[in-house]
């Protein structure tokens, strides 16, 4: 489904907008007590608390579609998250079962930053720049249509807790690596495993040209131009002000944020990582998390033995995650309540078949 099907959704009847948010718990209480297995909803830890404690499983995004794809009793899933997460859980699951989005508007902007449109444009020049050199990368965080991408030319997904082993496997695969969409992870990953940053060139898909300042030999790893609208906005100058304010605390950083950032931190990790570190870590220490706020606020009230803080006091959580919403969920639960469910997200079979080439030949080797 691309950008234009997603966004051909219909609006939310007015008459849940009107309602008070008990009554909305309350009527979703009862749809779960009443489909039971056949229900199977899935939280993302960016979610706002309002849905997320209504959830079934909770996790990252593969790691939810993995569990979607566990579950072979649950006639509907659905996916508390945003689009391309409901795509791969629909592409991991049997056909038999719907995968339902509560708001088709919950989107990505990392996964808008790279099209297939775009990419296939990029594809040929860069073969004519480097030949049969390069291997293309996506992370999960993107399109079904540019994981069939990756797919069909024997690449592989990867995620935040698994980038340096599967960019390791490209290595040994090709000469370059082609990293979609997101650029920061894509950098922080190739120098974490020896790669500096003199071969790493950019290529910008909206002036559709290669941005390298040297000899284009050297290059080992081409970053597309993309990044996450949330992590984007941690700074030198959060970092600065921490030091600065809190001596003693530790900063913990999702590797989506900006490589000096990630230099400058003392940890970097997947959200699986953050979550885990600040659990382990022992009571009386202190922390600055880089990481979206939904999760950092929850971080904050599970451990009130620590002191816990947001690496940028301003940040804003997900905006299109947090379209997904009490209205939204208990619209989406009653339709299929009704046997009329909306919102559904189907890959087309083909796209479905490359994408999950990509998605298999990571699991293969994680």
């Amino acid at each position: 489904m691309n950008l234009f099907e997603t966004l051909k959704t219909k609006t939310l009847p007015f008459e849940y907008s009107m309602m008070s948010d008990e009554e909305m718990k309350r009527r979703i209480r009862i749809i779960k007590q009443k489909l039971g297995a056949q229900l199977y909803i899935l939280g993302h830890h960016y979610q706002k608390d309002e849905v997320y404690k209504f959830a079934d499983a909770v996790g990252d995004s593969l790691q939810l579609s993995q569990m979607a794809a566990a579950n072979k009793k649950a006639a509907y899933i659905v996916f508390c998250g945003v689009h391309f997460m409901a795509e791969t859980a629909d592409i991991l699951t049997t056909s038999s079962q719907r995968v339902v989005l509560p708001d088709m508007r919950a989107g990505c902007s990392m996964a808008d930053m790279a099209n297939i449109e775009q990419t296939e444009k990029a594809w040929p020049i860069l073969q004519s720049l480097f030949g049969d050199t390069i291997i293309p990368l996506t992370y999960v965080n993107s399109t079904a249509e540019i994981k069939a991408f990756v797919g069909k030319h024997h690449g592989a997904t990867v995620t935040s807790s698994n980038a340096k082993e599967v960019v390791q496997w490209a290595f040994s695969k090709k000469q370059r690596v082609l990293f979609l969409p997101d650029q920061h992870l894509g950098r922080n990953t190739a120098y974490e495993l020896g790669v500096p940053l003199s071969e790493m060139a950019i290529w910008d898909p909206i002036e559709n040209e290669l941005v390298f300042d040297g000899d284009i030999e050297d290059v080992k790893i081409i970053l597309w131009k993309g990044h996450c609208s949330v992590h984007e906005n941690f700074t030198l100058k959060n970092i600065e002000h921490v030091r600065k304010a809190h001596p003693n605390m530790n900063i913990i950083v999702h590797p989506e944020c900006t490589h000096d950032v990630v230099q400058h931190s003392d940890y970097a990790g997947s959200t699986k990582y953050i979550m885990e570190t600040i659990e382990q870590a022992p009571s009386g220490s202190e922390w600055a998390i880089g990481t979206e706020m939904n999760l950092v606020n929850r971080l904050i009230h599970a451990h009130d033995d620590k002191k816990v803080i947001s690496l940028n006091p301003y940040m804003c959580p997900c905006l299109t995650m947090n379209r997904i919403d009490l209205p939204h969920l208990l619209w989406s639960l009653e339709m299929i309540d009704k046997g009329t469910p909306i919102n559904e997200i189907k890959v087309e079979s083909e796209v479905a078949e490359l994408a999950q080439k990509a998605l298999n030949n990571m699991l293969a080797m994680v």
